[in-house]
């Protein structure tokens, strides 16, 4: 086997020496067939190999340092205030290391920089992007514990939950303020699978739990009462989602999207047409639909948003969610037929739908012949409330046409969109959420379910990375 010779700290030598040793008896005993400790010598190798990789990245970073008197640091000229440690933070743990801080000249008091930070492109104080974005993905995942949790079993980011719960947010904050130009870029490198013959778009809402303060009392406060008294109350945040389908439409590939409940539904709308635009402008045979359920807010944002985002999207095919019909059809079918026979005509109107153009309008007729619009089932009136769905939304209840065009016509990707990307994530037990917070969540949780984890952290971290200059 080749040597290769490196310097090394005396822990790191030491690790490395205790770590040969106990290789050599465990082979010694595994030859002998003696009792041997895997568990140890595991332990031995990973905790030679992390002091090794910190002591690596220490030496890397103190390379990083710049010490003169005065740098040109983003163009403006910076001077040189002194001297001091600072830990940076690895996957591996944190590292020590002396550098030189320096303010620009004439700015009184102003934020101090280092080189080391603007070299390695650091987030906040010192993370190294190699912690940060791991810790923001798997805070996107689960909660600070449960991260916490998972990278203790992983071996790596030996961080407390707070550093999980602050660089998670620290992340999501990044992608906000650079929201714009990243998702711009990741609409010009979304690409349609092999085999796409339509994208829909669908837009839904859902219920999330906010934070609120709540109004003091009159009087003084009792004995523990909180100092800063708060409401947990339900709002409705968006969830949206693209799906590529194949020619049978079934899906191939989405992309999510989710705004707060004071979030920008507009600009949420607008971000769906932007990456329609850009598959379309690549792809001009691709068909285009929308899926929502009756809620006309929802219909205005998508209509307004591809005619003013996609023009390359020339004929849009805008659909109702078939299941909500039919639902409501089912209803209407027990009044009409009984409840024997409910479940036949059900069946009938149903294949109706699916098979016959401009079926919607024979069963209008049909509900009318019935009789039995004002007819009352519990607290309801089914007839009644199945007319009233499809006179209002019957220009948008196109089945057969649909399906004979190889369309998708079910929202049930956009209602898996609200319990894998909201739901799942931000209706825990317990849970309550502000509007900023939330939507750090949200807008990374939306680029691990889509797969442009990868992309966005690249595109939001490459701007960190800054030259450094001497100054003349």
């Amino acid at each position: 086997m080749p040597k290769v010779t490196l310097e090394v700290s005396e822990e790191v030598a030491r690790l490395l020496k205790a770590m040969e040793t106990k290789l050599r008896r465990e082979a010694e005993a595994g030859r002998s067939f003696g009792e041997v400790d895997p568990v140890g010598a595991l332990s031995a190798i990973d905790e030679a190999a992390e002091t090794l990789q910190r002591d690596e990245k220490r030496r890397l970073l103190r390379g990083y340092d710049v010490d003169a008197p005065r740098l040109r640091l983003a163009g403006q000229l910076h001077a040189r205030v002194g001297r001091y440690t600072a830990a940076y933070k690895t996957r591996q743990g944190a590292v020590e290391i002396e550098r030189s801080l320096y303010r620009e000249v004439g700015v009184r008091n102003g934020r101090t920089v280092d080189a080391i930070s603007l070299r390695a492109g650091c987030v906040a104080d010192g993370w190294l992007p190699e912690a940060a974005v791991p810790m923001g993905y798997l805070l996107a995942r689960g909660t600070s514990r449960e991260a916490q949790a998972t990278a203790r079993q992983m071996g790596v980011l030996p961080y407390c939950r707070a550093s999980f719960e602050r660089m998670g947010h620290e992340v999501g904050a990044l992608y906000s303020h650079q929201r714009p130009r990243v998702e711009a870029a990741l609409a010009e490198a979304l690409e349609a699978p092999e085999g796409t013959h339509s994208v829909s778009v669908s837009l839904d809402r859902v219920a999330v739990p906010m934070e609120e303060p709540k109004k003091r009392p009159v009087g003084r406060p009792r004995k523990g009462a909180p100092q800063r008294p708060v409401d947990v109350v339900w709002h409705m945040a968006y969830a949206a989602c693209l799906v590529l389908h194949d020619a049978q439409g079934e899906a191939l590939g989405a992309v999510r999207y989710g705004r707060m409940p004071h979030g920008d539904a507009r600009g949420l709308a607008e971000r769906l047409a932007r990456d329609v635009q850009a598959l379309v402008s690549r792809q001009p045979s691709l068909c285009v639909a929308t899926l929502t359920d009756g809620a006309p807010e929802l219909h205005a944002l998508l209509d307004e948003a591809l005619s003013t985002h996609a023009p390359a999207a020339k004929e849009v095919v805008r659909l109702v969610d078939f299941w909500h019909l039919l639902e409501k059809l089912g209803a209407a079918a027990l009044v009409v037929a009984g409840e024997q026979n409910a479940s036949a005509l059900r069946e009938k109107w149903k294949w109706s739908l699916l098979n016959t153009p401009g079926a919607v309008w024979t069963l209008v007729s049909a509900l009318h012949a019935s009789g039995k619009r004002d007819v009352v089932l519990g607290d309801r009136r089914p007839v009644h409330e199945a007319l009233t769905y499809m006179e209002n939304h019957g220009e948008r209840m196109h089945y057969a046409e649909a399906r004979a065009h190889g369309l998708p016509i079910g929202s049930g990707n956009v209602e898996a969109t609200c319990k894998s990307l909201v739901a799942m994530r931000m209706k825990r037990p317990g849970a309550r959420w502000k509007e900023e917070s939330g939507q750090h969540i949200l807008d990374l949780r939306a680029l691990v379910l889509s797969d442009r984890w990868d992309a966005a952290m690249t595109l939001i971290l490459a701007p960190r990375r800054a030259r450094v200059r001497r100054a003349a």
